[in-house]
């Protein structure tokens, strides 16, 4: 009789409990009505929702009241950001690649040419990223602020850095030198071995490896020996104020003559430059090809005077005349 209060699949299980229930002095059947009852109930009721599912929908309702209120409120700022953010990113990637293909046809270095892009793409992004926020509605002012102060502290902490940085961009944009030029730069001259953002390497005639900060460079006078190519030798040559100085003349352009990697224009120039206090001395000033330079100016050096000696004309020697007066009397009554 008590499992047919249940359904069929749930009397075995209730059979188990009856004699507990008996033991404890309770009456089975009416337990069992109970329980059914409760089982029962929501089935045989008149079909109203829980308290509990009854709160739930209002609660959805109210969300869903809230969200269309924020899509109606925020819902164009929200949209006009997200493609400012959109167009934005697309036009700053448009001028850093035209920049790219502007540097690389001026053949910018490979390293500085990506460096500056990529500066100049995060700070454009940034920029996007900042308006878009703006017209979002969203507050940007601290965000702004809290970036700058970090800029300024970064370039405080790094500032010797940062002018070595700033100057080698500089060189590289503007190429006063390349590799392979001989240089005089920070009051040391050398062939230039590399250029790098914060230093160049110079390498001197006597093969010592000499490292300059770029800033050293840019901030003094940069004298490039390689720029051009030709070069004019300054040679001063002296001859004895007894000498003939048309036929010194003749024999030194001579001696130019006969040298074949002199140029022959401009022409050379042989001339009376000033009246010394030993010799006359003689300008002589021939134009090479820059690699020829000193090759050349040895050269004649080593030939003028060869020449000068077989024409009997002298070198005089640095000499001074030196007058003793009254010395002689005092000589003879010793």
């Amino acid at each position: 009789m008590l499992p047919s209060l249940f359904p069929s699949s749930l009397s075995p299980l209730f059979s188990l409990f009856v004699p507990a229930l008996q033991d404890a002095g309770a009456d089975p059947a009416a337990a069992a009505g109970q329980a059914a009852g409760q089982a029962a109930g929501p089935a045989a009721g008149n079909g109203a929702l829980p308290q509990g599912l009854g709160e739930v929908g209002d609660k959805a309702a109210q969300w869903g009241d809230t969200a269309v209120e924020l899509a109606m409120t925020h819902g164009p700022g929200l949209v006009a950001g997200l493609i400012i953010f959109i167009v934005g990113r697309m036009l700053v990637k448009l001028v850093t690649n035209l920049l790219r293909k502007l540097m690389r046809r001026r053949q910018m270095d490979e390293m500085v040419s990506g460096f500056l892009c990529s500066l100049i793409y995060g700070l454009g992004l940034t920029m996007v990223v900042v308006s878009a926020f703006e017209t979002m509605g969203m507050e940007t002012t601290s965000f702004v602020a809290v970036l700058g102060a970090a800029g300024l502290a970064v370039g405080l902490a790094l500032q010797g850095s940062l002018a070595n940085f700033a100057s080698g961009v500089l060189l590289l944009v503007f190429r006063p030198f390349k590799q392979g030029d001989y240089v005089e730069v920070a009051g040391t001259a050398g062939v230039v071995a590399s250029q790098a953002i914060f230093m160049t390497t110079l390498t001197t005639p006597d093969n010592k490896k000499i490292m300059i900060p770029n800033s050293e460079i840019t901030g003094g006078v940069i004298v490039n020996f390689s720029a051009l190519e030709t070069r004019r030798i300054d040679m001063l040559v002296g001859i004895g104020y007894d000498d003939d100085m048309g036929q010194a003349r003749d024999v030194i352009r001579g001696v130019l003559e006969a040298e074949s990697r002199v140029l022959k224009d401009p022409a050379p120039v042989v001339a009376v430059h000033e009246l010394g206090d030993s010799s006359v001395n003689l300008v002589v000033r021939p134009w090479v090809k820059t690699p020829d330079f000193w090759a050349v100016r040895w050269a004649l050096t080593e030939a003028i005077k060869n020449r000068l000696d077989e024409a009997g004309i002298t070198i005089p020697y640095p000499q001074r005349d030196v007058h003793l007066h009254g010395a002689g009397a005092g000589v003879g009554a010793t």
